[in-house]
């Protein structure tokens, strides 16, 4: 079946208030979370990007491409607060972070504070804190899905803390971390749907992801053969799109699809989970003194309660009371 592949722009491009027109339009009042647009600030990020999608630039081609099992490829942990990077951080006064502002529980605009919150904020704020010795010096950069690696490589964030997939192809273009959560990929569909693996939900239907997100990745493969598949620049947008009938089925990393069910009492996840796969935080390449205390801001996050903490808090609810299956 031949599958065509379209490219929206983001749903969100004009913060809350096109997610209340679209779902209004639809007669839909379930409360999707997203941030209004505002100037970027420690706890405001700016509006989204706007729905025209502007290719990335091409990165530069690596001497040698990394192959392998890439999710445990980085350098041992140090506390040390010497480095060119770090001391660059430190002379700003503020961390450079790139946050996603519409991921339900994991970096998203609480309503009621105008704080962006969530698993990854956590994160963040930890690293924060190490660099700076205060998790409020940190300034959120709304960065889209297509453009994660874009925003590393430029400058225009220090890291990435947004459930970001490791695999050996973004090793290429980036640093990441030790994995700080394992995951894998998830179906979301509605309740009246009755499939029960992902092959049974995509076959012959219209399918969404992010644009370059490992679930885009996985909907290449032919053996699914959608009737077509909708790229976006926000895993939220396919909810959207899914709740006016405009595509049957959305794939994202399990993390992100148990949030869209908590989110939408409609959909559900397809029981089986796909793959298995470790997200990082992303950094420079050439940052390794920054890579090396952000690894050792996980070894202390984890062994001090912080992580399981945050998991508690925020994840606990809609993926489970254990978080082992999370552990990485």
């Amino acid at each position: 079946m031949r599958t065509e592949r379209t490219v929206r722009g983001s749903a969100l491009a004009a913060g809350a208030g096109g997610i209340a027109v679209a779902l209004a339009a639809a007669g839909l009042t379930v409360g999707l979370r997203a941030a209004p647009a505002g100037p970027v600030a420690p706890d405001a990020v700016p509006a989204a990007a706007a729905a025209a999608l502007a290719a990335p630039a091409a990165p530069a081609a690596p001497a040698a491409p990394v192959t392998g099992d890439c999710a445990e490829r980085t350098v041992a942990p140090s506390s040390s607060l010497t480095g060119r990077k770090v001391q660059e951080i430190r002379s700003r006064g503020t961390l450079l972070v790139g946050v996603d502002q519409n991921s339900f529980n994991w970096g998203y605009r609480n309503p009621q504070t105008g704080r962006i919150e969530g698993f990854d904020i956590d994160l963040a704020r930890a690293v924060a804190k190490a660099v700076l010795g205060d998790p409020e010096k940190i300034t959120y950069r709304t960065v889209q899905t297509p453009k994660r690696i874009e925003a590393i490589r430029s400058g225009q964030v220090d890291l990435i803390v947004r459930t970001m997939t490791i695999n050996c192809e973004r090793w290429n273009d980036i640093a990441f971390s030790a994995p700080y959560f394992a995951n894998g990929q998830r179906l979301v569909v509605p309740k009246a749907v009755q499939v029960r693996t992902v092959a049974e939900g995509l076959k012959g239907k219209r399918a969404c992801a992010a644009q370059q997100s490992s679930s885009d990745t996985e909907l290449k493969k032919p053996q699914y053969g959608t009737a077509s598949v909708t790229l976006v620049e926000n895993q939220l947008d396919c909810l959207v799109l899914m709740q006016l009938g405009k595509v049957d089925a959305t794939l994202t990393d399990g993390s992100l699809a148990a949030a869209q069910v908590a989110q939408d009492p409609t959909a559900r996840m397809v029981e089986e989970n796909l793959g298995s796969t470790r997200m990082g935080i992303g950094m420079k390449q050439e940052d390794t003194d920054l890579v090396a205390l952000v690894n050792q801001v996980l070894v202390d996050y984890r062994a001090n309660g912080g992580w399981q903490a945050s998991y508690d808090h925020w994840l606990a609810a809609s993926m489970g009371a254990s978080s082992a299956p999370y552990l990485p």
